[in-house]
């Protein structure tokens, strides 16, 4: 037996509700389609039994005369001419026959060809012969309308009859006479209460079964979506790879675990970059702070004079200078990678801000030994933030200069076309080895024989992690092509929105050596 909190939690339960909703729907389809169809029913019979009426009505007029049987009679009498041979005409008559009433216009009802009451026992018997003031009021009001009119009279037992009531004239000397003909209509009710007692045993059964059906569907339907919510319990920060297969349905469920999947994949690369950064950090702190601390050791126990202790600090100092850039360039990072820094686009002439660039570089050029060249167009205007673009080609110099050799050249170059501009730095250096290229981007990696110690001349390892963040915040694209001890190309393709068709060739060449 169902305790109240579990029936609380099954009433809740999108399951029930899918399903009370859908039988409730049903409930109420049924109940309306089943009352217009007995309207239509209804209305169907009721148009049957009165053209029914209405055609009997008019074979009375064919077959009914009043006249004198003889010259004696002083009365007229009712008699029905048809051919008692002819088995349709005499059941045409029949039925005529068998609920009818005919009486004079005083109210009196007529004699047949029989000399008896012109009233049938189906008449006397059910409806009852009306007084003879009710039946002269009732000729009054069919002379006056010149119609005939219909009435729906109940017996005593309760069963309903459709009654018309007209006047018919008399051959001879134009009297009226009262006229009515009835039909029962227990058949038409009988038709009716079958009907409903269908729709009382049917509906309820098809509720049963279709609510049945409901629950089944929508537990069906539901199961992908419980699907869902046990992966998204099993999920945890060691366990983000999981990912639940679609139907391949293509319809609201695959749209819902599709967009849960993606949830899923934006947690695990959050989640890895914390990660990496909680790695990163600790790996790269660690080194500054031991040498901190051993300068700090030496100094306390074994200086002896002012200029020792004075080195010492020195020393530390520099360690913390550099620790300090460190902690900055993650955090910015980590700010960029996160989507916490947000660019400042405007639109500026990247040529211009190449050729600053440039000269900016003429001096560690000249003190590294290497020629420093540029091949910029006369004007080039794009939308991107002017800072970080700045910071790229800054890097790719800065990288370029030091891993060229003395003797060497580095070539900064601007080549627009039709919809993007590529902003392409090349030297003659040493070059990179073709498995180290696909990890230059990431953070803190170093090209073997390139050293590994943190040394201010071989940087922190970040300055391509900028590189590579500048470039997709901007949609841009990077290739690098390096050959070992030829040199290494870097080119950088960014959207253009607008660009000068006249370029030039420029040639930035260092400032003579002492």
């Amino acid at each position: 037996m169902l305790r109240k909190r579990d029936l609380r939690r099954l009433t809740r339960g999108l399951r029930f509700r899918l399903t009370f909703s859908y039988a409730l729907f049903f409930t109420l389809l049924l109940i309306c389609t089943a009352l217009l169809f007995r309207e239509r029913l209804d209305s169907t019979l009721q148009k049957q039994e009165q053209d029914t009426l209405d055609e009997e009505w008019a074979a009375m007029k064919g077959y009914l005369r009043i006249e004198k049987a003889h010259e004696i009679d002083r009365d007229e009498k009712a008699f029905w001419y048809y051919d008692d041979e002819d088995p349709d005409e005499t059941k045409i008559v029949y039925d005529l026959k068998s609920l009818s009433l005919i009486a004079g216009a005083q109210g009196n009802v007529i004699m047949d060809e029989d000399d008896h009451p012109a009233v049938s026992p189906g008449y006397r018997d059910n409806l009852g012969i009306d007084p003879p003031a009710r039946i002269q009021a009732r000729v009054k009001e069919l002379l006056a309308c010149k119609c005939s009119k219909t009435t729906w009279p109940v017996n005593s037992d309760g069963e309903r009859f459709r009654v018309r009531a007209g006047i018919v004239w008399d051959q001879r000397h134009q009297l009226p006479y009262y006229v009515a003909l009835g039909t029962p209509l227990s058949q038409y009710a009988k038709i009716l209460r079958g009907f409903t007692w269908i729709f009382y045993l049917v509906i309820p059964g098809s509720l049963i079964l279709g609510t049945a059906l409901g629950w089944f569907m929508a537990g069906r339907a539901l199961t992908p979506v419980k699907d869902v919510a046990l992966a998204a319990q099993r999920i945890s920060g060691s366990n983000l790879s999981l990912r639940i297969p679609t139907r391949e349905a293509g319809d609201e469920l695959d749209y819902l675990i599709l967009t849960f999947n993606r949830m899923i994949e934006r947690l695990e690369a959050s989640f890895q970059q914390i990660k990496q950064f909680s790695t990163d950090v600790s790996h790269e702190l660690r080194t500054p702070i031991t040498a901190i601390r051993g300068q700090l050791e030496v100094a306390l126990f074994t200086a002896q004079t002012t200029e020792a202790y004075r080195e010492a600090m020195f020393n530390a100092l520099q360690d913390i200078d550099r620790l300090s850039q460190i902690v900055r360039a993650l955090l910015l990072l980590s700010q960029a990678e996160s989507g916490q820094l947000v660019l400042q686009k405007s639109l500026i002439d990247l040529c211009e801000v190449a050729s600053d660039l440039v000269d900016e570089f003429q001096i560690p050029a000249e003190e590294a030994g290497v020629r420093l060249r540029a091949h910029l167009p006369t004007r080039c205007s794009v939308e991107v933030d002017r800072v970080q673009i700045e910071r790229m080609i800054t890097n790719l110099l800065s990288n370029a200069i030091k891993f060229t050799p003395r003797g060497g050249e580095v070539r900064l170059s601007i080549q627009p076309d039709s919809s993007r501009i590529a902003i392409v730095v090349e030297d003659t250096g040493r070059g990179i080895a073709t498995e180290h290229l696909s990890h230059i981007f990431d953070r803190f990696y170093r090209v073997p024989g390139s050293g590994t110690a943190p040394t201010p001349e071989q940087g922190l390892g970040l300055g391509l992690s900028f590189v590579a963040w500048i470039a997709k915040a901007h949609g841009a694209t990077i290739d690098v092509d390096s050959t070992p001890g030829k040199g290494t190309r870097f080119t950088i393709r960014l959207r253009a929105p607008g660009l000068s068709s006249d370029t030039v060739e420029l040639s930035v060449q260092p400032a003579a050596r002492a």
